[in-house]
């Protein structure tokens, strides 16, 4: 099993786990070891899952404004575990290739593996529920139909992006490409660098 492949079956552990309940409320319960990659890809998805559905319910047009302002703020700190994660995975390939010489022509890709794997997780996600309204037998034809499409190319672009990091962890391993991350210096939720957090500190 490669790398990509045992995303693949973490993501779908992840996502089976959290729709047994359906419920934004419900705790994780990590199967894998404290720490390991498997336990951080786990993680990285059950935090896209449950965001996915905070995502839906703050859209409820007659959701009441205080409870819609309590979940924006649970949203965020979700964004932030998430981006968290991302830079964990990242440390993770940074060490697993540290030792790899870099050809002289070695060259730098466009994102980090582990925000191509973010992206993975994401459709993941998208495929679980397009799947879902595939399946649905309250809805027209045209609507079948069209679902159908966007999962063909849901699934499609799965197959593309997951082969694009595999060539993107070979090229690091032979010595192709190189690692360089930059970690997500968000500035909102920084109070010293957020103007209406510290200018109510002033």
């Amino acid at each position: 099993m490669n790398f990509i492949e045992l995303c693949d079956s973490i993501f779908k552990r992840s996502i089976n786990d959290y729709h047994i309940t359906d419920n934004v409320e419900t705790p994780i319960n990590n199967p894998f070891e404290e720490k390991s990659i498997e336990y951080y890809l786990y993680l990285k998805n059950w935090i896209d899952t449950v965001q996915w559905h905070f995502e839906d319910i703050i859209r409820d047009p007659q959701i009441d404004p205080v409870a819609a302002l309590a979940l924006k703020r649970r949203i965020d700190k979700s964004n932030q575990d998430r981006t968290d994660l991302v830079e964990l995975i990242d440390s993770y390939f940074l060490s697993k290739y540290g030792n790899i010489e870099t050809l002289p022509d070695a060259t730098i890709n466009t994102e980090s593996p582990a925000w191509a794997i973010d992206r993975l997780s994401i459709l993941a996600l998208k495929i679980y529920h397009m799947k879902q309204e595939v399946n649905r037998t309250d809805v027209s034809v045209e609507q079948h139909t069209q679902c159908q499409k966007k999962l063909d190319v849901l699934l499609e672009q799965q197959c593309d992006l997951s082969n694009a990091i595999n060539q993107l962890l070979n090229d690091i391993e032979t010595g192709k490409k190189y690692m360089k991350v930059y970690k997500q210096m968000k500035m909102y939720n920084d109070p010293n660098l957020n103007p209406v957090l510290y200018g109510k500190n002033s």
